[in-house]
């Protein structure tokens, strides 16, 4: 229910949003039968391709699928600047500071000078998306930890895999990952977009098999894994070799325990008191969990290192205002007593791969007791 909730009203803000865009293109391109015949089907196309594949595209070929996704959803992102440019026009044009009517009306100097604006602001925005971000953490412990050296994590979350995020993007990330020699990769949710079934019919397994590491790969479910049925999720990441830590721990080495918090979307999920309470807290522990709350039950329960991802920063502005808004940390690094708090922007993306105000980003942390010589 709270996914077709979610689909509705994300359906009636892009209706409502397309339609103030179509109405400002219908009067800047000058008229003609042809002109405005192909911007009613361009505007239509765009509208309903993301629901398609989004609601109906495990029924189509993957190059179908993945083509309408890519498109329907690079457009909410192109969408979003282009109402902005609109109304800023709007409200200068309304307010009389700058003769803008012959720029805005009938005008295909106007319509070019905005399609060259947009090019090139999308255009920065992929390349941006593409440079991967290495982040470079040193976290200490208190307690005494029983290795030899320290334990080196590699950390990602919101992979996003599926028809945007395919086989090629994902296996060099692999190989960032690889290149660290990570002893442990920890990922903090949405591995999966939003079916497993494109996972499966690209043989993704095994490109998740090829992740070196000495202790394995540890995951916390996201909310896309409950999209794409938790079930299904965890099952196609088992086949994967990835262990899914679905409100359970692990204890890593006999030093230090991994801890996955089950996803907010599962509303009977165990507290951080309940998760903890029969660990021995004199070892560190480290604690995944996909949306970044509750920070202060985070510390009160002697959590030594917290990674969490899902705002993905924003991943565009202005969204990253709206989400430095609505989390204590939208990204980045804290430290609230005892415990390191670490929310990544992630390694993938949702929808179109613009990251204008963020990047995307794997977190490298060397994790070590301040015991140790």
């Amino acid at each position: 229910m709270r996914f077709i909730f979610m689909i509705i009203t994300m359906l009636v803000v892009v209706s409502g949003a397309s339609f103030y865009v179509f109405y400002r293109f219908w009067y800047l391109i000058p008229p003609s039968t042809i002109s405005r015949a192909i911007l009613i089907c361009v505007t239509v196309f765009l509208v309903v391709s993301p629901f398609i594949s989004l609601g109906l595209g495990t029924r189509f070929p993957f190059p179908v699928t993945s083509f309408l996704y890519q498109v329907g959803t690079s457009w909410l992102i192109i969408m979003i600047y282009i109402v902005i440019i609109f109304v800023m026009l709007d409200l200068v044009r309304i307010t009389g500071l700058l003769p803008l009517k012959q720029f805005m009306f009938n005008s295909w100097t106007g319509f070019c000078t905005l399609s060259l604006i947009v090019l090139v602001l999308m255009t920065y925005g992929n390349v941006n998306y593409h440079n991967k971000k290495r982040v470079e953490l040193t976290i200490k412990t208190d307690k005494n930890i029983k290795l030899e050296k320290s334990l080196k994590i590699v950390a990602i979350s919101d992979l996003h895999l599926g028809y945007g995020n395919k086989t090629k993007e994902f296996q060099k990330w692999v190989k960032l990952i690889n290149q660290e020699e990570p002893d442990i990769v920890l990922i903090a949710g949405d591995a999966i977009d939003n079916s497993v079934k494109p996972l499966y019919d690209r043989n993704f397994t095994d490109i998740f098999k090829d992740i070196k590491t000495k202790y394995g790969i540890y995951l916390a479910p996201g909310n896309h894994e409950y999209i794409s049925n938790i079930d299904e999720s965890i099952d196609f990441l088992t086949k994967a070799d990835v262990v899914v830590l679905k409100d359970t721990a692990v204890l890593v080495d006999n030093s230090c325990y991994i801890l996955g918090r089950d996803d907010r979307s599962n509303q009977t999920r165990k507290t951080i008191a309940e998760l903890t309470d029969t660990l021995d807290k004199s070892r560190p522990i480290i604690l995944i969990d996909h949306q970044p709350y509750h920070f202060d039950e985070v510390e009160e329960n002697n959590i030594d290192l917290y990674i969490a991802g899902h705002s993905h920063d924003g991943q565009t502005f202005p969204i990253t205002l709206i989400t430095n808004a609505l989390y204590e940390v939208s990204y980045g690094y804290k430290k609230k007593g005892n415990t390191h708090f670490y929310v990544t922007s992630g390694i993938g993306i949702w929808g179109g791969k613009f990251r204008i105000g963020s990047r995307s980003e794997y977190v490298v942390i060397n994790f070590s007791s301040s015991h140790l010589q």
